[in-house]
Formats: structure tokens, sequence, C-alpha cells
């Protein structure tokens, strides 16, 4: 199954991500050029971690506006499976698959350090066959990481269980003390309401081996194998 990886000028986690397409079973990488305007035959795609047009107006601003994101939206409005990490979620919300916006952290600084998630929805594209409550351990890295939205998307996103992922400690307990940037509700990452497309702040591409400090990110990239193979018809 091919994965396809957008690159945009200033991404970063292409190449990371790149390599753990490539370690999951099932599935194919390749990269996608922001200028192409055809994704051609993949199974889903991947928007990267990274500063998107150096992040200028606000992170995911711009590259909203990139040719392939076209087709990227058509995709997945057929039910194309579509996975934004860190700048990729930003982009997301920008263009209008996934609600909310990503706001400076609350300490107004980048932050770079090993959190915990916890999985609230095992029904999405990158979590199908995980179970509920399951703890990752991954890093962040963004400066614009705090999800905000509005109390009645908030209570969209809860009431309909689009809540993917939650900021956590080391037991599952979700407190403020384990919120590193100041998203509401403690969200990590989110869903569309039929769950192929997915943004998510961590980066779980960057721990899917014991040589890169641990494999919490493993099994989102196994689980989207998954996905594709056994629900998503492709």
């Amino acid at each position: 199954m091919e994965v396809g990886i957008v690159v945009f000028p200033g991404s970063n986690c292409d190449h990371d991500c790149y390599q753990a397409v490539k370690a999951t079973e099932g599935l194919t990488p390749r990269f996608i050029w922001h200028r192409e305007t055809d994704l051609g035959d993949v199974g889903a795609v991947i928007l990267p971690g990274g500063f998107s047009y150096g992040d200028y107006l606000r992170a995911g601003a711009i590259a909203r506006f990139s040719p392939v994101m076209e087709a990227v939206i058509d995709f997945a409005r057929e039910g194309g499976v579509v996975f934004g990490i860190c700048n990729g979620f930003q982009v997301l919300t920008e263009v209008g698959l996934l609600p909310g916006t990503l706001r400076m952290n609350d300490s107004l600084r980048f932050i770079c350090k090993e959190i915990n998630l916890k999985v609230e929805n095992q029904h999405s594209a990158v979590t199908k066959g995980t179970a509920v409550g399951s703890i990752l351990t991954m890093p962040i890295a963004h400066k614009m990481g705090n999800y905000f939205a509005e109390e009645d998307t908030l209570k969209m996103l809860e009431d309909e269980g689009r809540v993917v992922f939650r900021y956590c400690d080391e037991s599952g307990n979700v407190t403020p003390t384990a919120n590193p940037n100041g998203s509401l509700h403690n969200i990590a990452g989110i869903c569309n309401p039929e769950g192929n497309v997915v943004g998510m702040m961590p980066h779980p591409e960057r721990r899917v081996d014991h040589y890169l400090g641990g494999i919490g990110g493993k099994a989102i990239f196994e689980a989207l194998s998954a996905y594709l193979h056994e629900y998503a018809g492709v």
C-alpha cells in the first residue's frame, strides 16, 4: 500500500515519516512535492511536521494554498486517509479539514520534550485496534501546539468521540500538569467524523525504533497499515 508524504518548503520531518512508513509492514512511502496536483494511486497521505513556508503569517497558513492541497482535500472528502503530524495538523485546521486551531504555547516558547499520550478513540485511521486507555510515549517539538476551539466545537468533539489523543501522565491521568502547551481539554489529536482525517501534534515518526529512543509511535503506523488493508478498501 503506497503512502504519499507531502513535502512543503520548510518540511523537516518528511524523511522521518518516509522511514517510519518504510519500516511498517504493508506500507510503501513516496514523496509528493507540494506543486504536484495529482496524488497518484496512494492509499493515504501524510502531511509531515516542520515549518512549511517558514511558518510565516502563522503555522500552516501558506501551505494550505499549495497546489497539492486541492487534491488532498478532494482525496479526504472521498474517504481517503489524510494524517497530519505537528505542522501537518496545523495545515489541516487551516484548510478546514479539521476544526479548531493551534495557537502559541501558553509558555510562548518552543517546546521539545518527551510526553505521554492517552488513546481516546480506537476507530480512527491511526488508532484502529489500539485499546482505549493505551499510553504512548513520544516527543513534541512545537511553538504553536496549543489546541483551541470554541465551546460548541469542543462539545461536538467530545460528544462525537473525535478526540483521538490527550496529554496525560505516566499513569494515564489527564491532568493540567501533564499538559505541555495549554491545549484545551488536554487535546493532542483529533479526527473528522469518519475517522479518515487525523491530526496530532506529537511526533510518532520519531519513536518507531529502539535506536531512536523508543517505539511509542510504532503502533500508530501499524494501525494505519491495518486500517488501509482491512477497512479502507484500497
